[in-house]
């Protein structure tokens, strides 16, 4: 009895490993990360040598998407390292989002450390370099493009034929990790230019205020970008995610579907890039098993884990609890 028992349960055991890594990915944001730490030094080195605030802005803001990438990496190394072990029920993808949310916090006192240097230049202005910390920032702005080439989403979303999907399960099926690397860069690279301004100002019309007030509107960039993080990581982390629209495309076919049925209750959360888990019971008049609603919800190619609870009812059985619970209410 027991061996029959094991059989039937193996051939019914789910693997919890949700998401499959990406391989281009690690690869690419280790080389980035590389690139960019070595920037990282020259312009903060160069922005204190030369005396530029924009430059060294410029730095401070490129150690922060260092850092990003760096736990990116380590997001993923850990991910891929530890994808097959037992103890995590949902899988390791939320290392990367935790990854993203750590990195977030630290940001927000680089942008803090930034604004108050820009700040101190701004009142007690000091001789700039501008040849070299121009030429220095120039360079920066190089390795940003460099990277965000690199770090360009590869996701080809051919193949996703339903056409009820939602456009933000498609931008839900990216890898977060590298998104969020990549839009770092893209705001790095503007900081990178509102330098380039800022200097170009300052020697050819003397306007010196502006290399501060750069690295002011750099420090706003970073508390944006790390603020953006911060939410959108601790949401996932939270599992703060029941406003999906997946969450409406669950209710959808299952109380508006071709039999009888309500939700009791559901929980939907996120355990992959675009994947999520759900929870959910059923009260039906039917005789649909839970087979049936799992059937139905397969349409939904981001939904890789369900629970379902079915409870039949009688529709004698609703006209008695109607009274009670008029009753019970009239008493509160």
């Amino acid at each position: 009895m027991n061996h029959i028992l094991d059989q039937a349960a193996s051939g019914r055991r789910h693997a919890h490993r949700f998401d499959e890594g990406n391989p281009l990915a690690e690869r690419n944001t280790r080389r980035a990360m590389v690139l960019t730490a070595v920037m990282m030094v020259v312009e903060i080195a160069g922005g204190w040598w030369f005396n530029s605030m924009a430059v060294l802005a410029d730095g401070w803001h490129m150690s922060s998407h260092a850092l990003a990438l760096g736990l990116s990496v380590f997001a993923y190394a850990f991910a891929r390292r530890h994808a097959h072990n037992e103890r995590f029920a949902f899988g390791t993808w939320k290392v990367e989002i935790l990854g993203g949310y750590t990195s977030a916090i630290l940001l927000l006192g680089v942008a803090a450390l930034m604004a108050f240097q820009s700040a101190e230049r701004l009142m007690v202005p000091q001789q700039i370099h501008y040849d070299q910390a121009i030429a220095i920032a120039i360079v920066g702005l190089a390795v940003n493009l460099v990277c965000a080439w690199l770090l360009r989403d590869h996701h080809d979303h051919a193949g996703h034929g339903h056409d009820h999907h939602h456009a933000e399960v498609h931008a839900q099926a990216h890898d977060l990790n590298l998104r969020s690397a990549y839009i770092h860069v893209i705001a790095d690279a503007a900081t990178s230019v509102l330098a380039i301004v800022a200097l170009f100002g300052g020697k050819l019309w003397g306007a010196t205020w502006l290399d501060p007030i750069m690295g002011l509107v750099g420090a706003v960039l970073v508390t944006v970008w790390a603020w953006g993080l911060l939410r959108r990581s601790g949401a996932v982390l939270l599992d703060a995610e029941m406003d999906q629209p997946v969450v409406g495309e669950v209710r959808e076919v299952i109380e508006e579907g071709g039999v009888p049925a309500r939700i009791t209750d559901l929980h939907v959360w996120r355990v992959g890039r675009g994947q999520y888990a759900v929870a959910v019971d059923i009260v039906t008049l039917s005789e649909a098993d839970a087979n049936h609603f799992r059937q139905a919800l397969s349409i939904h190619e981001e939904l890789v884990h369900l629970t379902i609870e079915v409870t039949r009812v009688g529709a004698d059985q609703v006209r008695e609890t109607r009274p009670l619970a008029s009753s019970g209410a009239g008493r509160e």
